[in-house]
């Protein structure tokens, strides 16, 4: 996007318009009754829209992050079961429903309030402002640097489809989302959303890459507990 404006579907003078919060917040009351867990808006720490809508550098391909905050230890003294259960409920509601604003697809985050994220637009839709605005970009592409962005998306490109030509692909699988986990948050943390890392993730999103090593790796696992004849 060259104008470096936000997306004006859903803002109007830096502020989040009140019919796409109204209906984001509807959205997550629909979560968390999923969840089944008898939480409701009074247990959500905040609820935070975030990513390229968020800021300047949406396209069509964007998707609406929607990370809701928690507390996990007030959920259960066990944080890693917590974590462990919410982000296996996000993965179905997320499998389960293509609800869509505006064009856009949902992606709900259910995230623990003492983590950490990376981000140059982060906006609170419960409390209707910016908890980090983000800045109009100045010769963006010039910081940009395509070429490597090209080798690491190749590279990893190249690893995902040599996957198909293994016998026992699960540990090459394991191997391959966990480099490109720390690819991504290597540099988000070192350049945050324009770093080579994250925009060769970024194409390997778009590319539908990540789509097949997620549908590899479930098909493999179907097939690990599969016993001929049953």
């Amino acid at each position: 996007n060259t104008s470096f404006v936000l997306e004006p579907n859903f803002w109007e003078n830096s502020a989040l318009k009140p019919k796409i919060k109204n209906h984001l917040l509807k959205i997550v009351t629909e979560f968390l009754n999923f969840l089944n867990l008898g939480l409701s808006m009074e247990d959500v720490d905040d609820v935070y829209f975030t990513g390229s809508l968020a800021n300047y550098n949406y396209t069509k391909y964007s998707d609406v992050d929607l990370h809701i905050l928690f507390d996990f230890s007030k959920i259960d003294e066990n944080e890693k079961l917590v974590e462990e259960f919410l982000m296996s409920k996000k993965n179905l509601w997320n499998n389960r429903h293509n609800i869509r604003i505006k064009g856009y697809e949902i992606e709900i985050y259910p995230q623990n309030v003492e983590e950490t994220h990376y981000s140059t637009g982060v906006y609170s839709v419960l409390y209707d402002e910016w908890v980090n605005e983000p800045r109009v970009p100045i010769n963006i592409w010039s910081k940009i640097n395509l070429k490597d962005i090209k080798k690491k998306a190749r590279e990893l490109v190249a690893a995902i489809d040599d996957i198909e030509n293994l016998e026992d692909k699960l540990p090459e699988i394991k191997r391959i989302k966990e480099k490109i986990r720390r690819m991504r948050k290597s540099g988000l943390e070192k350049d945050g959303e324009y770093s080579a890392e994250n925009l060769a993730f970024k194409v390997l999103r778009r590319s539908g890459h990540l789509k097949k090593l997620n549908d590899i790796q479930k098909a493999e696992y179907d097939k690990s507990f599969t016993l001929n004849g049953i």
